[in-house]
């Protein structure tokens, strides 16, 4: 089940701290499990790689959330939830390895070599797929609440990229009808993302 629109974002990190809270869990993982995994993807890891390290991660929140809480300096969830993805990322290559692999070691060296530079903008990549996650959690949301043909417009103008002339030759609607219907969605999933953006 998703959350609601009004649910703050501050509100569901302090729900995370009651392990029993599953349906605040299941919310946080419906937004970040697959930010963490693309951004693992595009880093190296393998699909079962990149899933291993989603359950790392939610375990290592699971753990330091309560006193990620209490700090009077925590600064911005984020910044931490990504710190923390990048040590468990780090801690999986380390122990991949330093087990022992072939005679000379060069596949230990190899992986070793796969530890994301700090250097990189992992930040901004991270911002990016958090970004994509909400915005495809606020479409779904509106899809859920919208006529078919209202999508459709949707749909066939902004992710499809038709004109919104073809659109509702397609769809066999007006032009002008077509063009409310996007606006409609297009209105709706971004007051979904700036609630969900301002209430953090």
């Amino acid at each position: 089940m998703q959350s609601s629109p009004a649910e703050t974002r501050a509100s569901l990190i302090l729900r995370l701290k009651h392990a029993e809270d599953v349906a605040a869990w299941n919310d946080f993982v419906s937004i970040y499990a697959p930010v963490i995994f693309r951004v693992a993807c595009r880093h190296g890891f393998q699909n079962a790689d990149a899933e291993n390290l989603i359950q790392e991660v939610l375990l290592a929140i699971s753990r330091a959330l309560p006193r990620w809480l209490q700090r009077e300096d925590r600064g911005s969830f984020r910044a931490w939830l990504l710190k923390i993805a990048r040590n468990e990322a780090i801690d999986m290559l380390t122990r991949r390895a330093t087990r022992p692999i072939g005679k000379d070691g060069l596949e230990a060296e190899r992986l070793l070599a796969e530890v994301p530079d700090p250097r990189r903008d992992l930040s901004s990549q991270f911002d990016l797929e958090y970004e994509q996650a909400v915005f495809q959690w606020a479409a779904a949301q509106v899809r859920d609440s919208v006529s078919d043909s209202t999508w459709q417009s949707f749909c066939l103008t902004h992710v499809e990229g038709l004109s919104v002339d073809m659109a509702a030759k397609q769809l066999n609607m007006r032009t002008g009808t077509v063009y409310v219907a996007r606006g409609r969605v297009m209105n709706r999933i971004q007051e979904l993302v700036k609630q969900f953006e301002d209430k953090r």
